[in-house]
């Protein structure tokens, strides 16, 4: 039975001391009070007093005894002896006789109403881990601190760690085979033969068809998005779709998917038959989910290659027809102009416009116009004129696999949808196109859908039909109910009872009050002072100019010019780098995991444990080979066991994924907070965010295209944040690039660092007035680098008030009324995104009604017109907030630096197909940059120590300036050694470099 989950410092530290208890738990655990001082002095001998004292107080603290009752701090025999008027030096006598301590102990177990831990105590103990268990899926070394604060909360003595352990790992092993017999259970015979035929490699074939089920589509094409369709129906034939599965906690069933995405057929073979099928019925479920997403993703660029592909055609044409609309318009203007003409009376007009251009002619000109020239702006009719042949190679499936879903709104293109679904099936009640719902068809389709008023023309119904749908499963007003990311934001959302239940307890997170009331006086007050400051202080204000005309007032800022470096500055820059260790990326990694557990957390992905042998090894190894985009042949030793490509190969499929990253990467932001030299770079209060992009060159659903970034190929948009200790804390990727600000709001709310930012900096992408209100109502401050400053409204809530050269500039005035009316469900959508029930890139959606805001999307943009406002007077007023914005946003560039020297494989190219191969790899990256980040202020601060010690720290204040981005020291390239000398693995630092070398004044000399 594998009992082997905890960690070295995990067994050291149950039941034991990890250090001296704080101020605050001496006064809580270890003051004695009269019944206890009673009890103690019924012993007879000091020693004895004072060691059952400092039992009995141990069993408080730790909830149980120690095997050697005088191991313990100092301070904690002083703080007991204190008490009771005796000397510390007297404990050394009290473990001379160990009968003399096991009868104290029972004596304490029962003074403190202790329970031993027997059979009855592990009978209630199993109980409570069934029903943990039943709940999520718990890790085993977090299920066993969670056992054991039950264990102390119940006043029962903790047992050894081995006894303890080997419960957890039973009880959980017992549940798990317990679950999956349960689940086999409710498989048919001929499902459960289905399940296994999935693992049986045809003769016929390359691969099982399980491997081929779990392969999403990389092309965009009809016949591609055919086959995804077929994937659902074989999905869905295998009868397994709508078996309730709602016992499982869904982080175990996540589990359980991911392992089934990325096993061997053979490693599934190898598991007991129940176990096995469970895994294949939770993953198919999944996968179902994610085919309809992959379909409808497929069906979404599809739609818009067809449109940009006869957007090119049609513009095309219109260049090669442009020659005849040229000659149609010179004869129309022939004619026209004898119209125009004043001197020629009405009864000869027609004959001389005749005679200028002929009947015939003049027909054939109106002709020519009527047929090259459009009347609409939207020329999507148009673009998608030629594309019903491409069409209708998938239609059929899609109408018969895809179930749709909408709001009121979208009733009028469901309808529809249902009437084809139904004109593709034969029989009596196949309907007739004169009976085709007509409602959703827009105006700049009426002409081609009903040319003649009447008629249908069926290819362009078809075609207008797919592309409103595409604008809707965009905004959400049409869902797939089966699909995770195409699914209805609006069932997430806290509502009723449910929202009642937790209202009080999000409006005091929020800050926030239910009546809106007070809320837009304190706005009013703010809003009205930051103005009459910005008027007061303006003519101090020389960046800042106000001209136009009365009633079109418009400001000018002048842009910041660099602030310079001081010398002093600048000599300190180049006195630390040049003492800082020259050290290979591989010993960094291993470097960084000695003083972090940094591979500790990453973690089985079926079972939960971290104990293979020598998995930091192999975890370092996998990390760079990702990070650096070198793959793992290049860092693979076959001298060495844990560095074979089959080891690193297992590792990275089993070990290394989107949770376990983000995990390390919390020990690497925890630790870097932990150090004072990051605290004089900022508190872990402020941050930015910026997007990273990354060409794709193969193919893949995932990658968007835009010229300016990816030229003639396709890319993604890593989309991090940077904190202003200059770690990063959370990454999303992007298909194309970021046009949406909501994407941070979702970095904000998901990250699982220690670090709580409230101010976020970021470039000006999406910072639309709805962003400013969201995030206001959840606590944080959005403080963007404005490109378009002169082109900002500014906004007031009092229309009386005079701001004197402001006054114009503010003449937009909020409707308060609309926000008071919408202001308990602004608070219940910020309460349903505080507490993860609907994702912040989903939110816009929810806002949306028709293409445009829905009321109460109005109402939050009205609020976030005054946050917005509050920002931009803030920033016209104050020349140190906009360096400051600038400064943390440099911060992000400079972290992207770094992660451009890392990422040096392959011409810096990623080629991850899937999505979440994508989120893993660069993951690794920004977790090695990190590293990174921790190994230079580590040792920066050593630097600077030795600056001071030698005299030659100029100004302190330059400290704060300095910048741990630095890579010119680390070797990146080469031959990767993983191996760390035995003094640096026990946490000793490597000697600084001396600045007087050979080797630095080269270095001097490239710099």
């Amino acid at each position: 039975m594998p009992v082997e989950f905890l960690t070295d410092e995990q067994a050291a530290q149950y039941g034991r001391y990890a250090g001296d208890p704080t101020p605050e738990q001496l006064s809580n655990f270890f003051f004695l009070n009269e019944a206890e001082l009673t009890l103690i002095t019924e012993r007879r001998r000091d020693h004895n007093q004072l060691g059952f004292a400092v039992q009995l107080c141990t069993l408080r603290f730790l909830g149980s005894f120690l095997s050697h009752p005088v191991q313990v701090p100092s301070i904690v025999v002083r703080h007991v002896a204190d008490q009771l008027h005796l000397s510390a030096r007297v404990m050394a006598r009290y473990a001379l006789r160990e009968e003399t301590r096991y009868q104290h102990r029972r004596i304490i177990v029962a003074a403190l109403g202790y329970r031993d831990f027997d059979g009855g105590q592990a009978v209630r103990l199993i109980r409570w881990l069934y029903a943990q268990l039943a709940l999520t899926a718990l890790r085993p070394s977090v299920l066993f601190d969670l056992a054991t604060a039950q264990l102390i909360r119940r006043k029962v003595v903790l047992p050894g760690v081995t006894v303890l352990a080997r419960l957890v790992a039973r009880v959980r092993e017992r549940f798990h085979a317990r679950t999956f017999e349960q689940i086999s259970q409710k498989l048919s015979p001929a499902q459960r033969q289905a399940l296994e035929n999935l693992l049986i490699l045809p003769s016929d074939a390359r691969f099982t068809p399980l491997e081929v089920l779990r392969t999403s589509p990389t092309r965009i094409s009809s016949p591609a998005l055919k086959a995804a369709l077929c994937r659902i129906e074989k999905i869905r034939d295998l009868g397994v779709s709508d078996i309730d599965l709602s016992e499982v906690p869904q982080s175990r069933q996540a589990l359980l998917t991911r392992h089934a995405q990325t096993a061997w057929a053979q490693t599934l073979l190898r598991m007991v038959p129940a176990r096995r099928q469970a895994t294949l019925l939770i993953f198919l479920q999944a996968l179902e989910r994610s085919a309809i997403d992959d379909a409808l993703d497929l069906f979404d660029q599809l739609m818009t290659h067809l449109t940009l592909t006869g957007e090119v055609r049609r513009k095309r044409e219109r260049l090669r027809t442009l020659k005849d609309l040229d000659q149609a318009a010179l004869r129309l203007r022939d004619a026209v102009r004898v119209l125009l003409d004043e001197i020629i009376s009405d009864g000869d007009l027609r004959e001389l416009a005749f005679r200028a251009v002929s009947a015939g002619e003049l027909r054939q000109a109106v002709e020519t116009v009527s047929a090259l020239a459009s009347e609409d702006a939207d020329t999507s009719p148009e673009a998608l004129s030629n594309a019903y042949g491409t069409v209708r190679r998938f239609l059929p499936a899609f109408l018969h696999t895809v179930e749709l879903d909408g709001t009121a709104s979208a009733r009028p293109l469901l309808d529809a949808w249902t009437f084809l679904r139904k004109l593709e099936t034969s029989g009596r009640d196949r309907p007739q196109w004169k009976d085709a719902p007509r409602g959703f068809v827009s105006r700049v389709w009426q002409r081609r859908v009903f040319p003649h008023g009447w008629k249908t023309d069926h290819q362009a119904y078809t075609l207008c039909l797919l592309e409103r749908l595409q604008q809707a499963l965009r905004r959400r007003e049409v869902f797939a109910p089966g699909s995770d990311r195409y699914g209805d934001p609006r069932a997430e959302l806290l509502q009723g009872a449910s929202w009642d239940a937790v209202s009080d307890d999000v409006c005091r997170a929020l800050n926030r009050s239910l009546d809106p009331q007070p809320e837009l006086e304190r706005l009013r007050l703010e809003l009205d002072g930051a103005y009459r400051e910005v008027e007061r202080t303006l003519p101090q204000n020389t960046a800042l100019q106000l001209d136009g005309p009365p009633g079109g007032t418009r400001l000018r800022l002048t842009p910041l010019e660099p602030a310079p470096d001081p010398p002093s500055l600048q000599r300190l820059q180049q006195a630390v780098a040049q003492r800082l260790p020259a050290v290979p990326l591989a010993a960094l990694l291993l470097e960084v995991h000695a003083f972090t557990g940094l591979a500790d957390a990453f973690t089985h992905v079926t079972d939960g444990t971290s104990s293979l042998r020598d998995l930091p090894l192999s975890v370092t190894a996998v990390l760079l080979a990702q990070a650096c985009n070198i793959g793992l042949a290049v860092v693979a030793a076959p001298e060495v066991q844990a560095l074979t490509l089959s080891r690193l190969s297992w590792v990275q499929q089993n070990y290394v994924r989107a949770e376990t990253i983000t995990a390390a990467n919390a020990r690497l932001v925890d630790a870097q907070f932990a150090l004072p030299l990051a605290h004089t770079w900022g508190g872990g209060e402020v941050a930015s965010a910026d997007g990273l992009r990354f060409v794709v060159p193969v193919r893949t659903l995932h990658a968007g295209w835009n010229r300016k970034y990816f030229g003639s190929q396709r890319g993604v948009t890593y989309h991090n944040f940077t904190s202003d200790q200059f770690t990063g804390f959370h990454g999303i990727v992007i298909p194309g690039t970021l046009r949406d600000s909501l994407f941070i709001l979702a970095g904000l709310l998901e990250q699982q660092t220690r670090l709580d930012p409230r101010e976020i900096m970021a470039d000006t992408h999406g910072s639309s007035d709805v962003v400013f209100g969201l995030f206001a109502l959840l606590g944080y401050r959005f403080s963007p680098r404005l490109a378009d400053l002169p082109d900002q409204r500014f906004w007031r809530l009092d229309r009386e008030a005079d701001y004197g050269a402001l006054d114009d500039l503010s003449r937009h005035v909020v409707d308060e009324r609309l926000i008071a009316a919408h202001w308990e469900d602004m608070l219940r959508l910020a309460g349903s995104l505080k507490l993860g029930k609907v994702k912040a890139t989903a939110v816009m959606r929810t806002l949306q009604r028709g293409g445009s805001l829905s009321g109460l999307g109005r109402a939050i943009a009205e609020f976030g017109r005054i946050e917005k406002t509050l920002f931009l007077l803030t920033y016209i007023g104050d020349e140190a907030y906009r360096r400051r914005i600038l400064r943390q946003i440099n911060r992000g560039e400079q972290r992207h630096g770094v992660g451009r020297a890392v990422f040096h494989g392959r011409k810096g190219e990623l080629r991850q197909k899937y999505r979440e191969g994508m989120e893993d790899q660069l993951g690794a990256l920004g977790l090695v940059v990190n590293a990174i980040v921790l190994w230079n202020t580590r040792y920066m601060g050593a630097a600077l120590d030795d600056l001071r010690q030698a005299g030659k720290m100029e100004d302190e204040q330059d400290i704060s300036r300095l910048t741990p981005l630095l890579h010119g020291h680390i070797r990146m390239l080469g031959t990767y050694e993983f191996n760390l000398p035995e003094e640096i693995a026990q946490g000793q630092l490597r000697p600084l470099r001396d600045p007087d070398t050979l080797e630095a004044y080269f270095e001097r000399i490239e710099l």
